[in-house]
């Protein structure tokens, strides 16, 4: 079992090899969570600004680029 010291502030230093494990550098968050009276440690991946695009415009799968421009220049 890995130990780490919290500080007076409440900060503490994750050992290396559980920065490791979680794949974590500085700069970088991990979230907290509580599961069955045991805290479980994560690292929190940022969600791109792009992601809410995904599929949007799955309906127009299949065409060409050429046609896309033309419907909406109503050409």
């Amino acid at each position: 079992m890995q130990t780490a010291k919290v500080t007076s502030k409440g900060q503490i230093t994750l050992p290396k090899n559980i920065r490791d494990t979680l794949g974590v550098h500085p700069g970088e968050s991990v979230g907290f969570e509580e599961k069955d009276g045991v805290i479980v440690v994560h690292k929190v991946v940022p969600r791109s600004p792009f992601d809410k695009w995904v599929g949007k415009l799955r309906h127009q799968r299949g065409k060409r680029t050429d046609d896309l421009i033309k419907d909406m220049r109503g050409e």
